[in-house]
């Protein structure tokens, strides 16, 4: 159940990252970021009901929690055209609260792979703290192509590899997800250069 959820989280880390990009309005984005945040609190209420109190079965169920109340925070915030810094202070608790999760991936867990992907989302968080909470707008464009270009290997890829049963985890393939996450990232990176570039072409001269 958690991977249908996951695939779900994708989506609308694409729509959000298109959001800030300027390609779909906020109330457009609203929607999908209701459904998805209602999807992400459900889900891990059944789970952890389905726990019989089982500690580890808790604990995996406990971090979707952030992105449901994440995308209900979204979608409520975008219908109502309330001011962002609320989400963007709450993205950093949930910056925070993903490098706790990563580590109990990389140590309690012993899935690296999932390691690299809650790190990838606490960077995800953090731009979205620095942009929403603190109003650092220059970073906009970069949060988005970051968010977008994220969305999909971090969510998308592993929801489904879990859901066919091809998952897997290792050293290896943790190193080669964070290569990807790495490259990625310098894309956004680059993709923000050159439209800055193209909004001032005199800039570089």
């Amino acid at each position: 159940m958690g991977n249908v959820g996951l695939l779900y989280v994708g989506a609308a880390l694409m729509i959000n990252g298109l959001m800030l990009l300027g390609r779909i309005p906020p109330r457009s984005a609203a929607v999908l970021n209701l459904f998805v945040g209602a999807l992400q609190c459900v889900t891990p209420t059944v789970l952890i009901v389905q726990a019989g109190g089982n500690q580890d079965a808790i604990l995996a169920a406990s971090g979707l929690y952030l992105f449901g109340f994440t995308y209900l925070y979204v979608g409520i915030a975008n219908l109502a055209g309330l001011a962002p810094e609320g989400i963007g202070w709450f993205s950093l608790f949930v910056a925070g609260a993903a490098v706790v999760y990563a580590g109990i991936a990389f140590w309690h867990d012993a899935d690296p792979v999932f390691g690299v992907i809650w790190l990838s989302w606490a960077l995800l968080w953090t731009l979205f703290f620095l942009v929403l909470g603190l109003g650092k707008e220059r970073l906009t464009r970069f949060t988005g192509w970051t968010v977008l270009l994220l969305s999909q290997p971090t969510c998308t890829v592993p929801a489904f590899l879990g859901l066919t049963g091809a998952y897997r985890s290792d050293g290896g393939t943790a190193l080669i997800a964070a290569a990807i996450a790495c490259v990625l990232v310098a894309a956004a990176m680059l993709l923000q250069k050159t439209h800055q570039e193209k909004r001032n072409p005199h800039a570089t001269r």
